[in-house]
């Protein structure tokens, strides 16, 4: 797109240089006085937006280059225009990024002044077909259900300083579940995380509302939402203090409805529950990985837990990671949880089940690695194999839940493929088989995902 410079003056009159004061000495001897543009063009050249051509010509019915323009833009960017000028500025600069790119390292200084706000998200479509066999003491049992799900998601980044940046997620899911032919939908806009988060030396702070994969173990015992606040400290060695309130009942925590049994209503109505965790881990960037974690979850709900008999549950993690190379990689974790004992009890008037503490307490995984699929890289793929087995009270949330379809509770083998399409559009598919750890019901399921980023 090419303009005249006389034409390309109006865009160039957004910028907050151009003030009330239309004084300045004549700057090129081919613009006259009773010119329209000559108030704009004198000052204009005042300030530093426009330059002529070095031989006191302004040359204004001469076509202009897009650089020339971006020149021109990027002058005005520098006098920091607010209010209308600042969103015609910007839209200039939308418009000739490419060429203000070319300009280096000066534009892009004065990029980061006017761009404090920044959008991410996805579209995001998955489908999910699990089968659970028999009848146990779970209520999802003996069903087979097909789930699409819609997401469209924003994450807004807002620049407030040097150090701290604001984020959020603001989320809007549709779900469709065919269960023994009935449908269901659910609609709904959240915003689901909300913070501040301020990085320094070898230091990162968080505060609101955020999401926490736990790193020791590389996500096996949580990858839920906190309310509350983190700090993660070290460089090679880093160590991750964080506490706060979690929503056990939105997250279906300790594996299927946030209990093993039934439902009971009092644990529907509060499900929430104060936690606190400290972990140990070295850096991801390193060949062997490592780390070690404790997550505390207290609250007087969790005497509802068959078996569980106390107000805190405490769960130790370990995990560790070898890279064999740039592409082939092992991780293994660990877990155990305490406070929960063998117990017999009756749910809801039904009858007494045996509760074996030893099958719920203890979670393992391995896993390994190929390559991975990358947003910017298309053509690129990734795979991996995993045997898990996920004790309901030593896993909240897992990873494995989260993106997957395997659910605390269960053990099995999980296979899983990602694949690039186009640049910023990911195809993830995954198959589990294996059993509920409870009843040794046979459960299988297929889990895919098409994302596209922006």
């Amino acid at each position: 797109m090419r303009k005249t410079l006389i034409s390309a003056l109006t865009a160039a009159l957004i910028a907050g240089a151009v003030e009330t004061t239309f004084a300045a000495a004549n700057p090129f001897e081919d613009v006259p006085r009773n010119h329209w543009a000559y108030d704009a063009v004198s000052q204009l050249a005042v300030d530093g937006v426009v330059e002529g051509y070095g031989d006191g010509t302004y040359r204004g019915g001469q076509e202009i280059t897009r650089y020339e323009m971006a020149q021109m833009v990027a002058r005005a960017m520098t006098k920091n225009p607010v209010g209308a000028d600042k969103a015609l500025v910007e839209k200039l600069a939308a418009e000739f990024a490419d060429e203000l790119a070319s300009l280096g390292v000066r534009v892009a200084a004065l990029e980061k002044r006017i761009d404090n706000v920044k959008w991410n998200g996805m579209v995001r479509y998955r489908y999910i077909n699990r089968h659970e066999e028999g009848v146990s003491d779970r209520n999802a049992d003996g069903a087979h259900f097909n789930t699409n799900q819609i997401l469209l998601r924003f994450e807004p980044q807002m620049t407030i300083n040097n150090n701290w940046t604001g984020r959020a997620r603001i989320s809007y899911g549709m779900i469709t579940a065919d269960n023994f032919n009935t449908a269901a939908n659910n609609n709904d806009v959240m915003v689901d995380r909300l913070w501040v988060e301020g990085k320094y030396e070898n230091v990162m702070l968080r505060l609101g509302k955020f999401n926490v994969p736990t790193a020791a173990d590389y996500g096996m015992t949580m990858d839920d939402h906190l309310s509350g606040a983190e700090a993660v400290i070290g460089k090679t060695v880093k160590v991750a203090l964080r506490g706060g309130r979690l929503n056990l009942t939105n997250a279906s925590a300790f594996a299927h409805g946030g209990y093993i049994g039934s439902p009971t209503p009092d644990r529907n109505a509060d499900g929430t529950a104060t936690y606190c965790g400290l972990e140990v881990f070295g850096n991801r960037a390193q060949k062997i990985t490592w780390g070690l974690g404790w997550q505390h979850v207290g609250s007087d709900k969790n005497k509802e837990l068959l078996g569980a008999g106390t107000d805190n549950i405490d769960i130790f993690n370990f995990g560790l990671g070898w890279k064999f190379d740039k592409n082939v990689s092992v991780t293994g974790a660990y877990a155990f949880a305490t406070g929960i004992d063998d117990a017999t009890k009756a749910e809801n008037g039904g009858a007494a089940r045996n509760y074996d503490a030893d099958k719920y307490t203890n979670s393992a995984m391995i896993q390994l690695n190929y390559k991975g699929a990358r947003k910017e890289n298309p053509g690129s793929w990734g795979a991996f194999a995993a045997y898990r087995h996920l004790g309901d009270f030593s896993t909240i949330h897992p990873t494995y839940r989260e993106i997957g379809a395997m659910n605390g509770g269960e053990k099995g083998w999980e296979i899983g493929v990602s694949y690039t399409f186009a640049k910023n559009i990911i195809g993830l598919a995954q198959y589990t088989n294996g059993k509920e750890i409870a009843s040794g019901h046979k459960v299988n399921a297929v889990w895919t995902q098409l994302g596209f980023y922006f």
